[in-house]
């Protein structure tokens, strides 16, 4: 199936097409959302007989009776053995957090995701979760999010610039429909995978985030995920302390990363099987973690919640916070599949508030609500890990709905963005990107063929054919040619596709080929003008080696030339 060829070109072209194209991507993410959502409560309901079996303590699974707690060993090995072959499979880069993908994609291939990521990230990181994975599930949500507007933006055939924005619309719909948080989304798009701020971005990311935050409201409610407690400024020593608590949770931060990569650096010199066991076998590991800390099963919100309403006491806090350092580690090592911006939250609430609760038994007449440096502690946490302080901001923000917060939120944030800026040159994204060699933050070095348009390389274009041509005449044509592609125009000479050797020959099986036009069958490849480059113009005919394709004015209206590799060929060696 084909996008009509007047359509294409009003996508293609014009400013407002963004409009629909963004509504359409905070639909299916808003559903994608939701889907996953409860994919993930139902395969944790199906391992553990509960929609999330953190808070449930030291309990069996109803569903394995007779193994008792021992079943938190089965199910992370039963879970990755599903998982791990499927990734291995069908979709590699579903594997880990999901977000550097999505900013690989849109940094260094021009927001195209294969629309399969969508649905094999769901999968597996639903099953790693629901296994007892100790990973979040906003950064899945973003991939699948971001997969969904690369393959709507790849099927309507937009430019790379506009299919980067279509990304970037998917991710913050993923955020918007998983927090609640229409205005957080924008920013967390535009922060981390645009890096850019511009108008026309702005108002499409915003529109998306928007139409999948209401979707998801219709589906599952307007609560939020969190029940989180006031938030009051009760001193105004509190704003120096609040300091303090950003250049630590920035450190925690900054740990946090480093101990991520450093274990999934263990478990890759450890192991030497193939690939789709790895999660199997780490799943026993895994599953020891759990024995030890049940409160670690998958993303593990009611305990951040119990954290911050202050229901635990500063070693156990500090037991968490360590223990999730270890778990989502771990998960995340041996080839899971989960984000971690939750379990960044997760942290910052345990440190925050363990630093809040010290400071009570200090100074109890300043230090009134511990639960309250670990709420600013989790913006805190996640300005420091991913250096995106307005969007750690926002997202606290929306969650508590406290004004309040603010002031002491941008100074915690402002001090663990800083503080992470000074002890670590990557942040929890970018670092694994720099594993691969990828620095998305480096200026690349200038091509000397970079912007270059195809222009002497244009050559002669073949005569086009009208577009009420039937099947066989439009075979003599070909066979006479000396292309296996011609151009279709219609009575008006107005160019409206290309027609193929083979798209006519399967046509003309049909039963009803005497009643076909090249009209009907013609295909729109991807458009190619005299100001294009010629690194576009190359990608433009990858799935037309030998062919070439036509070339055409600004409008897309009439063919001026053909190009082929040769003519590129020959123009490179020109100059």
């Amino acid at each position: 199936m084909t996008v009509p060829l007047s359509l294409s070109r009003w996508l293609r072209t014009e400013r407002a097409a963004l409009v629909p194209l963004a509504v359409v991507i905070g639909l299916g993410t808003g559903l994608g959302s939701v889907a996953f959502r409860w994919l993930i409560t139902s395969i944790t309901w199906l391992f553990t007989g509960t929609d999330d079996f953190s808070a449930a303590g030291r309990v069996g699974s109803p569903h394995f009776p007779g193994l008792g707690m021992w079943f938190l060993l089965l199910a992370p090995m039963i879970a990755g053995a599903v998982y791990g072959p499927l990734v291995y499979r069908f979709a590699p880069e579903a594997k880990g957090h999901g977000v550097p993908e999505v900013m690989y994609a849109v940094a260094q291939r021009g927001g195209r995701i294969a629309p399969r990521v969508a649905l094999v990230k769901a999968l597996a990181s639903a099953l790693c979760i629901g296994g007892g994975g100790s990973v979040g599930r906003e950064g899945p949500i973003v991939q699948i999010g971001s997969a969904i507007g690369s393959g709507l933006g790849q099927w309507t055939r937009v430019d790379s610039d506009r299919l980067k924005v279509l990304v970037a619309c998917g991710a913050a719909g993923g955020i918007s429909a998983t927090f609640n948080a229409p205005l957080a989304g924008p920013f967390f798009a535009l922060e981390l995978i645009l890096r850019d701020f511009a108008a026309e971005s702005f108002g499409a990311v915003v529109l998306s985030s928007v139409t999948a935050s209401l979707l998801a409201r219709a589906v599952l409610g307007d609560d939020p995920f969190l029940s989180l407690p006031a938030f009051t400024v009760h001193n105004p020593a509190e704003y120096g302390l609040y300091i303090v608590l950003g250049v630590v949770v920035g450190a925690v931060g900054v740990l946090f990363s480093k101990v991520l990569y450093l274990v999934e650096d263990l478990c890759d010199w450890v192991w030497r099987w193939p690939e789709w066991a790895r999660p199997a076998v780490g799943g026993v590991v895994l599953g020891a973690v759990l024995l030890a800390v049940p409160q670690m099963y998958g993303v593990g919100y009611p305990i951040l919640q119990n954290a911050v309403e202050g229901k635990y006491v500063v070693g156990f806090l500090l037991l968490l916070l360590v223990a999730k350092i270890a778990a989502t580690s771990l998960t995340i090592g041996i080839g899971g599949s989960g984000g971690v911006f939750a379990p960044t939250l997760f942290i910052g609430a345990m440190a925050g508030s363990a630093f809040g609760a010290i400071g009570h038994d200090i100074a109890p007449g300043v230090v009134v609500s511990a639960g309250a440096y670990g709420l600013v502690a989790m913006g805190a946490a996640l300005g420091g890990a991913t250096r995106a302080p307005i969007t750690a901001v926002i997202i606290l923000f929306e969650l508590t709905g406290e004004y309040s917060i603010i002031l002491p939120l941008m100074l915690a944030v402002a001090m663990s963005a800083g503080v992470s800026q000074l002890i670590s040159k990557d942040t929890i994204y970018t670092r694994k990107l720099l594993r691969r060699g990828i620095d998305i933050d480096k200026a690349v070095h200038p091509d000397p063929y970079e912007g270059q348009t195809i222009g002497r390389a244009v050559g002669p274009a073949p005569d086009p054919v009208p577009d009420d041509t039937d099947l066989k005449a439009a075979a003599r044509i070909l066979a006479d040619s000396d292309r296996s592609l011609i151009p279709v125009v219609d009575q008006g000479g107005l160019y409206r596709g290309c027609v193929s050797a083979r798209g006519i020959a399967e046509a003309m099986q049909l039963p009803s080929a005497r009643a076909v036009t090249v009209a009907q069958i013609a295909e729109l490849p991807e458009a190619v003008t005299a100001d294009s480059t010629l690194d576009e113009a190359l990608e433009a005919m990858a799935d037309h080696a030998g062919t070439g394709l036509p070339v055409l004015d600004a409008e897309h209206d009439h063919v001026i030339g053909w190009i082929t590799h040769r003519d590129v060929l020959t123009t490179l060696r020109s100059r």
